[in-house]
Order: C-alpha cells, then sequence, then structure tokens
C-alpha cells in the first residue's frame, strides 16, 4: 500500500485516468489549432494571396500543440521505480 492510503491498483487507475485526459484534452486542442488556422489560410486566400502572414500563427501555435502532443504521448509516466531511485539520490545529498 503507498504513503497516501491508495493501493497500487488504485494508483495505476489514477495514472491511467490522467493518460486518457491529457489524450483527449490533446485532441480538442488539436481540433480547435486546426479549425482556427484553417480559418485563417480562408481569410489569407480570400484576402489576395499576397505575403502567407498566417505562417506566424501557425508555426507559434504549432510549437504548443507539439508540445501538448509530447506531453499526452510521447513523455514517459513515472515509474515507482524512479521515485524510489530520486528518493536515495536527494538523501545522499543530505
Amino acid at each position: 500500500m503507498a504513503n497516501d492510503g491508495t493501493t497500487p491498483e488504485q494508483a495505476r487507475r489514477e495514472q491511467a485516468a490522467s493518460s486518457l485526459k491529457k489524450r483527449r484534452d490533446f485532441r480538442g486542442h488539436l481540433v480547435v489549432y486546426l479549425m482556427v488556422n484553417s480559418f485563417l489560410v480562408v481569410i489569407w486566400i480570400v484576402s489576395g494571396h499576397k505575403f502567407f502572414w498566417p505562417v506566424f500563427v501557425i508555426a507559434g501555435w504549432g510549437i504548443a500543440v507539439a508540445a501538448n502532443a509530447w506531453d499526452a504521448y510521447g513523455r514517459p509516466a513515472i515509474s515507482e521505480e524512479a521515485i524510489q531511485r530520486e528518493m536515495e539520490r536527494q538523501s545522499r545529498r543530505g
């Protein structure tokens, strides 16, 4: 049993629920990103095809979407082993 009173099964369940929420939130963020930037490209097309100014929004916001994707899909979960190693490392430092 963990120190906070949760069982290992409960902890795994909470971690899984958190992961699913991050993925759902990312998909919502991606949909909004695509809709808004599509609208900006349409405005650019209608306004005469001069300098492609939507690139600034697409690139800037795209960095945030990429970071959100990494958080939702790419970043590994923190394992109990990693927590124990960090606790040991900190205890050696004083």
